[in-house]
């Protein structure tokens, strides 16, 4: 993995970190600031509304800034929103220090992602986006168990300073070995929002954000779902999860592979697997080696669709890239958001915690129906007026329907 590469990808393993960790250490939180566990779960749910917010808000303000001050910067405020999190000395300081933190997240792997794909080699865009979300991997298998196996043992304020220790460090890798680049953007804010009238960014998106939501139903409730209705003891769940994340790190690198073979015919097969796996699942739930193999077959395709889901974004995103993957990463948190409730309402009308399988992959047909529509909307032949350039910049393509993003080099 070449270092530039790999400083981006230590950034968003402490980010990723920083915002799941919460989970493991609620209780500890929770009795440390005398709050309620609904109440320590809000914080959460500041961090995604950070993301939610940010995403779009802090790009658009910081697009004509050099990508490196700007991504230092970035680090700089998650540092400080951990090192607040850790001595906020009640909850209403800490319920904004999470907020702060997760502003800059979106922006940041929007802009690590673009810088990453602008260093790839010709035709390893896909693979060298996965090589940069292999932090997120890392965060949820080894990030999180080892953030609340310090707050358990050391207290809930550690637990943040160590994320903010790793997060420093990472800093100090962006500092040595990312290389200077020019703006992402040079035009008007409104030009940067224009980005948005092409329909086949606004596909893109809906295809994250829908194609996403159905295992991410079935994640969110990942627990009760191994226990209730697969009935593996509670210190099994651990196990479990890190076999999911053993998954999560092999689908990450081979999704990255096919999109750089083939990206929408790959993303659309991939998503009719998952669809499969996860009705596989609600047949046969109940039987306890089957699930724990199936465990791992979804963390495996939950992220083998991610790569070819972003670098598509970045294909069709023409001279704004760093927005439109920004946005798209708000969409993601907005379908998790959407996820814990739909799994919340399932379950309370009466279906039964295992319907949520069914659930999961009637969602992600939906997604599968996007998927095709935009593989349709690519093979067509092009029309006259398809054969001049739609869109300026390191991602744009000929015509809308072109999938292969441009060759970008080094700056």
């Amino acid at each position: 993995m070449p270092l530039p590469v790999f400083s981006l990808m230590v950034v968003v393993f402490g980010l990723t970190s920083g915002e799941f960790v919460i989970s493991g250490i609620q209780p500890d939180v929770a009795a440390g600031l005398s709050v309620s566990i609904p109440e320590a779960g809000l914080l959460v749910t500041a961090y995604a509304l950070g993301m939610i917010v940010g995403g779009p808000v802090v790009t658009v303000l910081t697009a004509r800034l050099d990508r490196k001050p700007l991504i230092i910067g970035l680090i700089a405020v998650s540092i400080l929103g951990n090192l607040g999190s850790a001595v906020a000395p009640d909850y209403a300081i800490l319920l904004a220090a999470r907020f702060v933190a997760g502003l800059v997240v979106a922006t940041f792997f929007a802009i690590a992602i673009a810088t990453a794909a602008s260093m790839a080699p010709p035709g390893k865009q896909a693979s060298t986006v996965a090589k940069v979300a292999l932090g997120m991997n890392l965060g949820i298998v080894l990030g999180t168990p080892i953030g609340t196996f310090i707050g358990q043992n050391f207290g809930w304020r550690a637990t943040f300073v160590a994320v903010a220790a790793v997060v420093i460090i990472a800093l100090l890798l962006v500092l040595r070995f990312v290389p200077a680049q020019p703006p992402v953007a040079t035009g008007s804010v409104a030009g940067e929002l224009r980005v948005f009238a092409g329909r086949d960014v606004r596909l893109a998106i809906a295809l994250t954000a829908v194609g996403n939501v159905g295992v991410v139903t079935v994640f969110t409730y990942i627990t009760p779902l191994l226990t209730d209705v697969s009935g593996f003891p509670a210190d099994a769940v651990p196990v479990l999860l890190l076999v999911y994340g053993a998954g999560a790190v092999v689908g990450n690198f081979l999704g990255g592979w096919l999109s750089d073979k083939a990206l929408m015919p790959s993303l659309t097969g991939l998503l009719a697997v998952l669809a499969g796996v996860l009705a596989l699942f609600w047949l046969v739930s109940g039987v306890q080696a089957p699930a724990a193999f199936l465990t791992f077959a979804i963390g495996v395709l939950a992220f083998a669709i991610v790569p070819g889901m972003q670098t598509r974004v970045l294909a069709t995103a023409g001279s704004a890239p760093t927005l439109a993957v920004a946005v798209n990463a708000s969409g993601f948190q907005l379908a998790a958001a959407f996820a814990g409730w739909l799994g919340g309402r399932v379950i309370g009308d009466g279906s039964g915690l295992r319907s949520i399988y069914l659930v999961g992959a009637l969602l992600t047909v939906a997604g599968l129906a996007i998927a095709v529509h935009i593989l349709r909307r690519d093979r067509r032949p092009p029309r006259a007026s398809d054969t001049r350039v739609r869109a300026a910049g390191p991602y744009a393509s000929r015509r809308p329907g072109r999938t292969r993003p441009a060759t970008p080099g080094p700056r």
